[in-house]
């Protein structure tokens, strides 16, 4: 018997880490014309699209059946399944992997995140080192939920345009934010994605996701951490990374990169800088 970690294609990790999982996939619709994430639309072509699309693209739940056929699979080879899903306060994906287990109430445990993106990632790869010390499915799905209340998702944005489009801010805000060249930073709190501050300029924005990194706590660099970006270039991130090397020098090891998932890059827009780590006790 051996334990798979199954995640949602929300999860952004490093590709070797990927490999070692198990992907549910969510779907994005542009109009009517609706993708499998991960799968008929990978991230640069979701970025390209977005970058043409004049309304702001959908995403879905992945159905009860996308994981009971997951189960299924697991079930007749004798595994048991961690599964980690994006927070449900901002998906139905938890909804539906718990549907789905009804079924299977012996092999399957599941733990709302409360988190997406390279903060979801990094409590999946965070789960296979759990697996690695040799943890029973059972006790893996305790530490998570205990784990996950110090993983922390922080993200400045370039442009407050995708946020307008999805109606989370009134038009006027978001022309005022573009002649003041403000730079809003979000983070996951409770399970949801909130504003909280806000820098004028890109240099002040950087600023501000540092000293936020700070009052939070600081970075555990002894787990898992990712630094992603939004849209086709990486521009941004690694403007952001050069601007902060005395920071992630601390960590010993280079920072992983990744382009984020189609949820946060809908309402980031692109050119956003996102982290995720695991902050210190």
């Amino acid at each position: 018997m051996s334990i798979r970690i199954v995640v949602d294609s929300t999860a952004d990790v490093a590709q070797e880490i990927q490999k070692r999982l198990t992907v549910v996939p969510l779907n994005v619709s542009f109009g009517q014309e609706t993708y499998i994430d991960g799968v008929t639309i990978d991230h640069r072509e979701f970025y390209e699209m977005l970058a043409e699309s004049r309304i702001l693209p959908t995403t879905s739940q992945p159905s009860p059946d996308a994981y009971a056929r997951v189960f299924e699979e697991a079930k007749a080879a004798g595994d048991e399944l961690v599964v980690l899903t994006v927070s449900s306060g901002i998906s139905g994906t938890y909804q539906s992997a718990m549907i789905a287990a009804q079924d299977y109430p012996e092999n399957v445990y599941i733990v709302d995140s409360l988190n997406v993106a390279v903060a979801l990632g990094a409590l999946a790869e965070y789960a296979l080192e759990l697996v690695d010390r040799g943890m029973s499915a059972a006790e893996i799905a305790k530490e998570l939920e205990a784990a996950r209340e110090d993983v922390v998702l922080l993200a400045l944005l370039d442009t407050l345009e995708n946020l307008k489009k999805g109606g989370r801010i009134p038009p006027i805000l978001a022309l005022a934010g573009s002649l003041l060249s403000l730079k809003p930073i979000l983070w996951m709190k409770d399970g949801r994605l909130e504003m909280l501050g806000k820098g004028r300029g890109i240099k002040q924005g950087y600023g501000l996701l540092l000293k936020e990194i700070d009052a939070l706590g600081g970075i555990d660099f002894s787990k898992p951490f990712y630094a992603g970006y939004t849209g086709v270039s990486d521009a941004s991130l690694e403007k952001f990374l050069e601007s902060s090397s005395a920071v992630w020098e601390q960590g010993g090891k280079p920072v992983r990169r990744t382009q984020l998932c189609s949820v946060v890059g809908t309402h980031a827009g692109p050119g956003a800088v996102v982290l995720g780590f695991f902050r210190k006790r």
